[in-house]
């Protein structure tokens, strides 16, 4: 009993050595409010700042490394080198979607603007211009001399937007991000802009200033990024009447005091790294002062209620602490005499550590028995000796009630280890290796999504289900989940596995069938081998084996006519098709099977085709119940040929003729436009993405003529034109109709109009009426050596 004056001086001492610190601080805090407030407004103002930096150049980084992507995408590089028209869909529209992709939550652009100066032309969201036709052209233009490839310039945001936002209020500024193009090449012919509006820099410096703060980012030009007063956007530094004339802000941080109106402020600023821009904060003193009396009568105000409350605690805890404890010791040691060495605490924490022990004891003994009761129930669900009531009150007593009347359907999935031979396992770790798999399953499958898996019959089995999912993505989801399974125990254990996976059902009493179908699809290891995933829902599609060959490989040359519009060969194969299934000795509900199976696989190769079948078949009853009441083989062969095949192929023959004009048409295009390049039809089929000999063979049924026929034609027509038309010298001429040298063109023109160039130029001159290849068959005169050196010269 005498612990207790002890603890009555250990609660006054407490009190003294908590009260005087406390006084001690108070006073302290007091009488340096002022100096410590304002020490502690310049850190938070610092602290701000930085904070301020990070969110700006975070979304400045962001916006720099996606305008990076941008423009080293394959399609820039395909769209920046041409004369970009609105012919140039395909090209436009790439460029389009990889612009899109920058545009997103996290990078905050308003628009991203691609120029060509060299082609003229321009692309923003609003669409494609000629860029010279542009209203704001000229400014943006002269982005240009800019001294870096790379620069953050604070811009009009009219130049941008003026031809659709012109009576929209929009935010006067844009700061953009401007990137000389090509970024390969020293020679810059073009530019990306990538502009985030003004008025989001609240949003991304994500600060809200006191009502007392000034805040405001000036960019490297001294030039207001953003103000808590929008109207001074766009102003310099000292048009904020902040910071004189006369100051330089020098270093990466500092402060300055600044009077304005008479009135005194302490201004704190902050540069960046990233693009050289200042981050200023500006507060008023008189603001500091009222903190300054604020913290002053607070303290005073904590101080009082702290000598008031550790007074009240030590008088409380004096007289009440000690009973409680000599209860509880009485409790917890019993009968036990205490000595006078003896510490009540120290009884009180073994007796408590004792009782903890014991718990823990009991609590995993408690485990291990309702594990043993759980998986002893999983396993009679497999073996399908447990009622149905039964199975639901054992769902209960588990805690799977809930879980499973969200599922439906479930499925059963048998794991088994295939073999330890050329391992470094014995066969007497089987159980061990089993229950290791056993642990890995429980981790890579989430609980709420199964049972508890088991050791079964030398497999881990276990029960999945989900009511999220339709039946199709269930089926991909189990496989997925299957594969990750086999790919850690591969991984960890260095083991194969196989494993079998049961059809899906919705009654849980049918778990021991799909426990079945799974150990029946292991079987099939025999002629697989070892390592697979099956499904038992492959063999034979989960419907029992029937004596039927289904004809798989004349169905696969089938569709592959279909698909070439050849129509005497899908005829053909159509009729050995139904020779082959009609063979066997079935009844008409058996014949059902392979004929729904011919109709099922039909349908889904044309809509792997991107048919619908809208366009085939109009509406009205279901196919498969038409096919359904036809009762003759030869009517059901003539059903499938005039209701769906021979109305596929006309289909695929028309795909197949605008095919050919659509690519015909595209080389014509580029022939007309690009005859002065080295243009080849493997260069044209390797952008196109097609084989070389398949575009010459379209073209050539479409025009009649070779590729190079063609174009060596057009350049013959060009020449004439510009031998008529310009004073272009036959060597100038040659070289841009990609001729190694002038003497090969005389040569090849000589021989196709049986006349120089130059007699050419020279008799069209003579009879100016006369159309370019009048002169085809005259004859040239004179020394046609002579003409062939006078004609380099034109």
């Amino acid at each position: 009993m005498g612990k207790s004056n002890f603890l009555t001086k250990m609660t006054v001492f407490s009190f003294v050595l908590c009260i005087v610190p406390v006084m001690i601080i108070g006073f302290s805090s007091y009488l340096n409010a002022s100096r410590e407030i304002k020490k502690q407004v310049n850190q938070s103002q610092h602290q701000i700042l930085s904070q301020m930096s990070s969110n700006v150049e975070q979304t400045l980084q962001t916006v720099k490394h996606a305008l990076n992507q941008l423009v080293d995408s394959s399609a820039m590089s395909r769209v920046f080198g041409n004369a970009l028209t609105e012919q140039d869909f395909i090209l436009y529209q790439d460029l389009r979607k990889e612009m899109l992709n920058t545009q997103n939550f996290y990078t905050n652009l308003e628009d991203v603007v691609i120029v060509n100066l060299q082609q003229n032309w321009m692309m923003k969201n609003s669409g494609f211009y000629t860029f010279d036709q542009y209203l704001h052209y000229s400014q943006i233009a002269n982005q240009m001399l800019l001294l870096n490839n790379s620069s953050w310039v604070l811009n009009s945001t009219l130049w941008f937007y003026s031809e659709m936002k012109a009576n929209v209020d929009v935010c006067p500024y844009t700061i953009s991000l401007v990137q000389k193009l090509p970024s390969y090449s020293s020679y810059k012919t073009g530019m990306a802009f990538a502009n985030i509006s003004s008025c989001a820099m609240p949003s991304i410096i994500n600060y809200t200033p006191r009502q007392s703060e000034t805040v405001m980012i000036l960019d490297d030009q001294d030039r207001v990024v953003y103000h808590n007063d929008p109207a001074m956007i766009g102003q310099y530094a000292r048009s904020t009447g902040f910071i004189p004339n006369t100051m330089v802000l020098q270093g990466k941080s500092g402060q300055f005091q600044t009077v304005v109106n008479k009135k005194d402020y302490t201004a704190t600023y902050l540069r960046s790294d990233l693009n050289n821009w200042v981050y200023v904060s500006i507060i008023s003193m008189e603001s500091l002062t009222k903190e300054a009396v604020k913290i002053r009568n607070i303290t005073i105000a904590t101080m009082i209620g702290l000598v008031a409350v550790f007074m009240t605690l030590a008088w409380f805890f004096s007289r009440r602490m000690y009973s409680p404890i000599q209860k509880l010791v009485r409790q917890t040691t019993g009968n036990i005499v205490m000595s006078a060495k003896d510490n009540e605490f120290d009884m009180i924490s073994n007796s408590f550590q004792d009782l903890f022990t014991s718990k823990t004891r009991l609590e995993q003994e408690s485990f291990r028995y309702l594990q043993q009761a759980r998986d002893f129930f999983l396993i009679r669900l497999f073996q399908g000796t447990m009622r149905r009531q039964d199975i639901l009150e054992k769902m209960e007593q588990f805690g799977y009630l809930p879980r499973i009347k969200e599922w439906k359907p479930y499925s059963v999935i048998v794991l088994q280890i295939d073999t330890l031979d050329e391992t470094h396992y014995r066969k007497e770790d089987i159980d061990l290796l089993l229950f290791a798999v056993q642990n890995m399953v429980e981790e890579l499958v989430p609980e709420q999504y199964r049972l508890a898996p088991v050791v079964f019959d030398s497999t881990v089995s276990l029960t999945v289900g989900r009511g999220d999912l339709p039946l199709e993505e269930f089926n991909a989801w189990i496989y997925s989940l299957t594969e990750s399974i086999q790919q850690t125990v591969i991984s960890i254990l260095k083991l194969t596995v196989s494993i079998g996976i049961g059809l899906p059902f919705t009654d849980l009493k049918n778990t021991h069938v799909a426990f079945r179908e799974g150990l029946e699809a292991l079987k099939h290891r025999i002629h697989l081998g070892v390592g697979v995933i099956i499904h038992y829902a492959h063999m034979n599609r989960g419907l029992p084996q029937q004596n039927l060959d289904y004809p798989w490989l004349t169905e696969s040359e089938l569709f592959d006519a279909i698909r070439l519009a050849d129509e005497e060969r899908a005829r053909h194969l159509l009729q050995r098709l139904m020779t082959g299934i009609f063979k066997h000795e079935m009844t008409p509900q058996e014949y059902q099977v392979p004929i729904n199976k011919l109709l099922n696989n039909t349908l889904v190769m044309i809509q792997e085709s991107g048919v619908r079948l809208s366009q085939l078949i109009e509406g009205g009853e279901s196919l498969y119940e038409e096919l359904q009441k036809l009762p003759l083989a030869k009517e059901i062969e003539d059903w499938f040929w005039s209701r769906i095949i021979h109305p596929l192929i006309l289909l695929f023959q028309e795909r197949q003729i605008s095919q050919y004009q659509n690519i015909s048409d595209i080389i014509l295009d580029r022939i007309h436009r690009e005859y002065d390049t080295p243009l080849t039809i493997e260069g044209l089929a390797a952008e196109l993405h097609y084989n070389a000999n398949y575009l010459s063979s379209v073209f050539r049924n479409q025009t009649g003529q070779t590729f190079s026929d063609y174009l060596s034609a057009f350049r013959f027509t060009m020449a004439k034109k510009w031998l008529i038309e310009t004073d272009m010298t036959v060597k100038e001429i040659s070289e841009r109709l990609q001729y190694q040298n002038s003497q090969n063109f005389i040569r090849s023109f000589r021989k196709q109009e049986e006349m120089t160039p130059g007699q050419y130029r020279e008799m069209h001159r003579k009879m100016p009426d006369m159309p370019p290849g009048g002169y085809a068959h005259v004859k040239p005169v004179g020394n046609k050596g002579n003409l062939e050196g006078d004609d380099q010269h034109g």
